[in-house]
């Protein structure tokens, strides 16, 4: 069984599967649709994923695709079914439960209200806007999630102290925090279960600047030239 995923370096969604690939310790091969320069509305995406999104995970046998799995959820959720060691979901029901809604609160309260067709909307409608209503959305949403996986449950990571589930979701939301301007001090919790992710090889190896179509770092300005 091969594994390919349709992804783009930036989009946090298709980091989270990238996170629990690696995790899993699975061979997979990265196909690269670039957000920015429109190849999600091709035809080609379509056939893949009817909303044209990504991430898309095809899944072959030889060269014969044997499905397409989409959304992030779902696809990681297939993966711990069908490669259950390491397991990104606890052994209880409670603790299922738990993780679920730490990783829904991101995916569905946080995530969808600074998407990218959102705030072009947005600004299409008021110029400039679109920056402020990420940022509240992005802020209130974290300040929520500080709450919940501070309320017991967590060890090192946001459930016990495995990686799991609810951690695919967090890291690339707080990158995403970071890129609107939130200030995320006020997480203490978030942040060090971020700092025990980024520890891991997993996790390194799923950022953004890791992957194959992430845009060259800019040069280094020369030094100014000294007068004589």
């Amino acid at each position: 069984m091969n594994l390919t995923l349709y992804s783009y370096w930036r989009s946090s969604s298709a980091w989270r599967v990238r996170i629990a690939l690696e995790l899993k310790g699975l061979a997979w091969q990265y196909a690269a649709v670039n957000l920015l320069h429109g190849e999600q509305w091709s035809a080609e995406q379509k056939a893949r994923n009817p909303t044209h999104q990504v991430p898309v995970l095809e899944v072959l046998e030889g060269a014969r695709p044997l499905r397409r799995l989409v959304q992030s959820m779902a696809i990681i959720e297939w993966l711990d079914e069908v490669h259950p060691s390491p397991p990104l979901l606890p052994p209880t029901a409670d603790g299922r439960a738990r993780v679920r809604a730490l990783a829904e609160h991101v995916n569905s309260g946080i995530q969808p209200m600074q998407n990218a067709i959102v705030l072009k909307l947005l600004r299409e409608k008021v110029p400039g806007w679109d920056q402020e209503w990420a940022r509240n959305a992005i802020g209130g949403g974290l300040t929520a999630l500080e709450t919940a996986v501070g309320d017991g449950g967590a060890g090192r990571f946001c459930h016990g102290d495995a990686p799991g589930l609810a951690d695919c979701y967090l890291v690339p939301q707080l990158y995403n925090a970071r890129r609107f301007g939130v200030e995320t001090a006020g997480f203490p919790t978030l942040l060090r279960v971020e700092a025990a992710c980024a520890a891991l090889p997993a996790f390194q190896a799923a950022h953004p600047d890791r992957q194959p179509d992430a845009p060259a770092p800019a040069p280094a300005p020369a030094p100014a030239a000294r007068s004589t």
